[in-house]
């Protein structure tokens, strides 16, 4: 998207720039921050706030912004934006109901929190920009649903995973050629992993342990894999993804050797992942093309003789590239990565040990239950749990370690509004759940 450099530019130049509210202090929102003062022309992050308030503050302080203004009300951060002064609070509907922001960026990795937030950004008709794989993967379809009612962008980001593979998907498919399996490059996957084995590796690198463990366990790429599959009406060959492990550095032009060839042809294809191959960590996209003559140029070009051909981008730069998918949303109306539609993938808990009746649930990167992508359809029929709700979820019955959990082994916590809103998504799209249709829907 090189035409945004130069319509932020002419932003910038014209005094307009994109004004926007970020939720969330944590690791990535302060690298959001930093990008965004100190190398992009354009867009404004006029306000952030945070449930530790300090943490806001530190954050503008440690890209050169020492006078901040804390905010009480929607008129004090109205007040702010008005008069280009920064603020932060602790109140995030603040920032979704003021006139003169235009796009919420949501950082906070959280499906409870998250989802309360990104619906009142929307109702306020915000631009909304997840970096938040796991509220987009178990309700992403619904917000979807919710943002064209309010005539505004739901988007992912460009830099992760998901985003470089959309960017990448499109570009496959604008030269003609047949995307059949969108794919990620992992170092590591253990599902047994937990905040104690990964407390060392989230130290050094000033992370939270419970996000680093779920990159180890293999959730965090199930949400990833899921919105990609959302976004392109893609499926999972089988429960948890073949995920092969391969030689560490086998070059990644081997994938189509790696994934049944009948099976990627039929219907929209597939997201997949693997473990060992290079560039790590870069994604893929296997297409297919058969012109005959347009084989003769793609082996002239390296590619290979086909059918298969293998393109791939050799690294993602997550936060380098959120300003990105603000001026996509608000200047084009063009999404980074959205859903298509009805859900495709969904990601499932399964027990990371064997739980006991009675135990309430830890949720994602914790030490009892990791995720696995499931075919939507499946899912449903399966009234398997939905990862992205396990937490706080009271076990009413022994699972044993590896199952998958059903709405059937748990009792929800009451009031949640990511319950409710599952239960809208799944009427919505006719995957209704008996056991939830009980509830009412978001009003």
């Amino acid at each position: 998207m090189i035409i945004i450099d130069k319509m932020l530019e002419r932003c910038e130049e014209e005094g307009r720039p994109i004004r926007v509210g970020m939720i969330g202090a944590g690791f990535m929102a302060k690298g959001i921050l930093l990008q965004t003062f100190s190398a992009v022309k354009g867009i404004r992050i006029v306000a952030v706030s945070n449930r530790r308030l300090e943490q806001a503050r530190r954050a503008f302080m440690e890209v050169g912004i020492d006078r901040v203004r804390e905010v009480h009300t929607v008129a004090e951060m109205e007040e702010c934006v008005s008069s280009n002064q920064y603020a932060v609070t602790e109140d995030p509907e603040f920032l979704c109901r003021a006139e003169g922001i235009d796009a919420i960026i949501e950082v906070t990795g959280t499906i409870e929190f998250g989802a309360r937030i990104v619906c009142e950004a929307l109702a306020h008709r915000k631009h909304v920009i997840l970096m938040n794989a796991e509220l987009d993967g178990t309700l992403g379809p619904i917000l979807k649903v919710y943002a064209e009612r309010a005539g505004v962008v739901i988007t992912n980001v460009d830099g992760d995973q998901p985003g470089v593979i959309m960017n990448l998907y499109r570009f496959v498919k604008g030269i003609g050629v047949r995307p059949v399996l969108c794919g990620n490059i992992k170092g590591l996957h253990d599902p047994y992993r937990n905040p104690t084995t990964q407390e060392g590796f989230a130290r050094r690198w000033k992370q939270n342990p419970y996000m680093v463990t779920s990159f180890a366990d293999g959730t965090k790429i199930s949400f990833e894999q899921a919105i990609v599959a959302n976004a392109t009406g893609m499926r999972v060959f089988k429960r948890g993804m073949m995920g092969p492990h391969v030689p560490e550095g086998t070059p990644v032009q081997e994938a189509v050797n790696w994934y049944p060839k009948d099976a990627m042809m039929e219907g929209a294809g597939f997201v997949d992942y693997v473990v060992g191959a290079s560039p790590n960590p870069g994604v893929f996209v296997i297409g297919v093309h058969t012109d005959p003559v347009q084989q003769h140029y793609l082996n002239l070009y390296k590619m290979g003789t086909g059918p298969f051909y293998c393109f791939y981008t050799p690294y993602h730069l997550c936060h380098f590239e959120v300003p990105n998918t603000v001026a996509r949303a608000v200047l084009f109306r063009d999404a980074a990565i959205t859903p298509l539609g009805r859900p495709m993938v969904d990601v499932v808990a399964a027990a990371k040990r064997d739980l006991k009746a009675g135990e309430v649930l830890d949720g994602i990167g914790g030490y009892m239950t990791y995720g696995l992508c499931e075919n939507a359809e499946v899912a449903n029929l399966l009234e398997l749990l939905p990862m992205g709700l396990a937490e706080g979820c009271r076990l009413s019955r022994d699972v044993p370690r590896t199952q998958v959990l059903t709405y059937a082994d748990v009792a929800l916590p009451e009031g949640r509004l990511s319950d409710r809103l599952r239960n809208e998504q799944n009427a919505h799209f006719g995957m209704t759940s008996a056991r939830l249709s009980c509830q009412p829907p978001v009003s």
